[in-house]
């Protein structure tokens, strides 16, 4: 899915992230790279229509004595660094000069590399440590009675007016919903005997996800009653934890690694029991495809888990080539306008969601190919909520134009954050629950 690349026809190539090394954590090594990239992409300035990170460096570096990035205060690359969540967008579609090119430009990484001197540096504020905490605050806000409270609480413009005046998340914000009734207390099993079809084993183990299984709970009855009617056996990974997407985001590479030591153990022991892996959120999928990987390339049960996940519709489109995807669909979906989340595109894998769902007669997706802004605290903090609505702007006009008969997005977050912002839609629809209503199940 990457776009051609000028001055190399290869495929982009992903180094390990050497966070074990002295040199990552020098701060004058980390200021040359920084100073050596910056100069790369602003002589280049392709990426100017993805997140604020771009214009936020070209705007420094024209408004210097020099209009050069050596005018430029070293100070001031942080405020570069502040506005990259780190969807890898510009990484794998729009710049030219990523691995194997000879100027070895990650400008993610790079950015994550920042993040990480600063956290190890000064650490996180409160706020940034509670919303990254995603299995804690979800344990709090899911007690029996304390979630009801939670969701009436976010809904009060008093109590929202006082947490933007205190943390730092902006009122208007829509936050979560939290149930105490988790996708894991719910989840019931199907009894299906797998059938391997293709690169499939037909038998399938659901990783949660901390938003999946404290916020949209109803995901797991989806999926169950999805993969049960496509002859796949679906159980739930036994135990987890956060797969340390929001901490790898915040530059806390520690706790990223004890997540690991949580959840790799669980997993690999998964798909020696002949399991293979899915996620409903495409961060948490991209989590164990790359980031972990890519951080920890020479531990086997990383790999191994890494070579057994799969995004959900992947998965159902690889059933289909191999001719055991259920076809017999009983209604249509009519038009579905369809916000590709980034961490979806960067998977290299096409648009597996939109070819299932073509799949239903009389039903026409449209992809819309921009980030929603939300990256799941970025259009939340008070600071960056209106940039967020900023980059999110071309998902929604497309979506106001379209007037579709269901929104969807893979990431929830992001599909909530676009419903939120148009009139044209109610509600969005996750991809999982718009198979099961063509399906009729």
């Amino acid at each position: 899915m990457a776009g051609q690349r000028e001055g190399s026809l290869e495929a982009p190539t992903r180094h390990p992230i050497e966070w074990k090394t002295e040199e990552f954590w020098d701060e004058s090594s980390l200021f040359s790279e920084l100073e050596r990239v910056f100069d790369i992409c602003q002589g280049c300035r392709r990426c100017v229509s993805l997140c604020d990170s771009f214009p936020t460096l070209f705007d420094l570096v024209d408004e210097s004595k020099t209009m050069e990035v050596d005018g430029v205060e070293k100070s001031d690359y942080y405020k570069v660094v502040d506005q990259c969540y780190m969807c890898d967008l510009c990484y794998m579609t729009k710049c030219p000069y990523v691995p194997p090119h000879e100027w070895n430009v990650d400008f993610p990484h790079l950015m994550l590399r920042a993040k990480a001197q600063r956290f190890k540096n000064e650490g996180a504020s409160l706020r940034d440590t509670i919303m990254t905490s995603t299995d804690a605050v979800g344990k709090l806000a899911t007690i029996p009675l304390v979630d009801i409270t939670v969701n009436a609480a976010n809904k009060t413009p008093l109590f929202r007016n006082a947490l933007e005046k205190t943390l730092g998340i902006h009122k208007e914000a829509p936050l979560p919903e939290y149930h105490s009734k988790t996708l894991r207390k719910t989840f019931k099993a199907n009894k299906v005997t797998p059938k391997p079809a293709g690169k499939t084993t037909g038998k399938v183990a659901l990783y949660a996800t901390c938003y999946g299984n404290y916020n949209v709970p109803e995901l797991g009855s989806d999926f169950s009653k999805v993969f049960e009617h496509n002859g796949i056996h679906l159980d739930i990974v036994p135990k987890e934890a956060c797969c340390g997407m929001p901490k790898l985001e915040l530059g806390d590479l520690d706790a990223v690694n004890k997540l690991k030591e949580q959840n790799i153990p669980v997993l690999a022991r998964m798909v020696d029991q002949g399991y293979d892996l899915i996620a409903p959120v495409p961060s948490c999928v991209l989590m164990y495809k790359q980031e972990l990987p890519l951080m920890f390339p020479d531990d086997e049960d990383v790999i191994k888990v890494k070579n057994a996940f799969f995004d959900p519709f992947e998965y159902l489109f690889l059933r289909h080539k191999a001719g055991e995807l259920n076809t017999e669909f009983k209604t249509s979906l009519g038009d579905v306008s369809w916000q590709v989340a980034c961490h979806l595109r960067v998977q290299n894998i096409g648009y597996k969601t939109r070819d299932v769902l073509q799949l239903v007669p009389d039903t026409t997706v449209h992809a819309i190919e921009r980030c929603s802004g939300h990256d799941g605290t970025y259009a939340v903090k008070k600071e960056t909520r209106e940039k967020s609505l900023k980059i999110a702007k071309p998902v929604v006009r497309q979506v106001d134009q379209k007037e579709p008969d269901h929104f969807t997005s893979d990431c929830p977050m992001a599909g909530t954050h676009i419903a939120n912002l148009t009139d044209k839609v109610s509600e969005p629809e996750h991809p999982m629950t718009l198979l099961r209503i063509a399906y009729g199940i």
